[in-house]
């Protein structure tokens, strides 16, 4: 399994974003909740309230679904990390192998 970590700008726009990912099947869920964030942009530390989203997919995904997270966010840099978990269950590994397409 492949965790995808990412920030929006609003519960808006994380919601497009996993709507267009669980619509292609490049994911199987989509976990969304508000964050305050502190961040150095362009010589300056920023401040802003941000929603992240952890998206679960599969490894073989990600380089598809990280272009369609750079098409639709409406930031100039998204943060998108993603790592791999060394251990899943077997009941939600089934799960996100039969979603995931």
């Amino acid at each position: 399994m492949l965790s995808i970590y990412l920030t929006c700008k609003d519960k808006q726009e994380a919601e497009r974003i996993a709507k267009e990912l669980l619509r292609k099947r490049l994911i199987a869920c989509a976990n969304i909740f508000p964050i305050a964030s502190l961040y150095r942009w362009k010589g300056k530390i920023e401040k802003a309230k941000e929603v992240a989203v952890i998206l679960k997919t599969k490894k073989e995904m990600f380089e598809e679904a990280a272009a369609i997270i750079k098409r639709l966010h409406s930031y100039e840099v998204p943060c998108i990390c993603a790592g791999e978990s060394s251990e899943v269950s077997k009941e939600y590994a089934a799960y996100l192998e039969k979603e995931v397409k």
